[in-house]
């Protein structure tokens, strides 16, 4: 599983010219499931995510976490996060799970993030063709990946 974390002022997703989340400070999860992934990458992510020390403390200083700063979350599923361009020019995502199986995982890290958070966690639609809008804060982007137990490498 791969989550693309990016420290946001704000964020939002729409679908069709229709805000369907956003949040103000806090963070924008781009999160990418993989065919192998199972609830133990989902609950790992979702806690390395929470307790990243990203946001900056009295002195400037990386060193709180979303939960510290009573930040927000907005995740948005990427299967894209998964294409691999080895060969050719065209991403293959021969890695990246099938509905099937990302939906309830993607779900699964949506309800595991808002309950270590200690509140709802915005969303996008799981399949949707989206607009995402985000005002980044810093920049600060970070990849958070744990493989599947299963594998050793992809």
């Amino acid at each position: 599983m791969i989550a693309l974390v990016q420290r946001v002022r704000r964020a939002s997703v729409r679908i069709e010219g229709k805000t369907v989340g956003q949040i103000g400070p806090g963070l924008l999860v781009l999160l990418g499931v993989h065919r192998s992934d199972s609830h133990a990458e989902v609950e790992w992510v979702a806690r390395k995510c929470s307790a990243l020390r990203i946001f900056p403390d009295d002195d400037g200083k990386m060193n709180r976490s979303l939960v510290d700063v009573d930040g927000e979350a907005l995740v948005v599923s990427q299967f894209t996060l998964y294409g691999n361009v080895e060969k050719g020019n065209r991403p293959s995502f021969v890695n990246s799970a099938s509905p099937d199986v990302a939906i309830p995982l993607y779900e699964s890290f949506v309800n595991t993030l808002s309950d270590l958070i200690g509140k709802p966690v915005s969303t996008g639609e799981f399949g949707a063709m989206m607009d995402v809008e985000l005002v980044n804060d810093g920049p600060v982007t970070v990849s958070v990946e744990k493989a599947p137990a299963n594998i050793a490498e992809r």
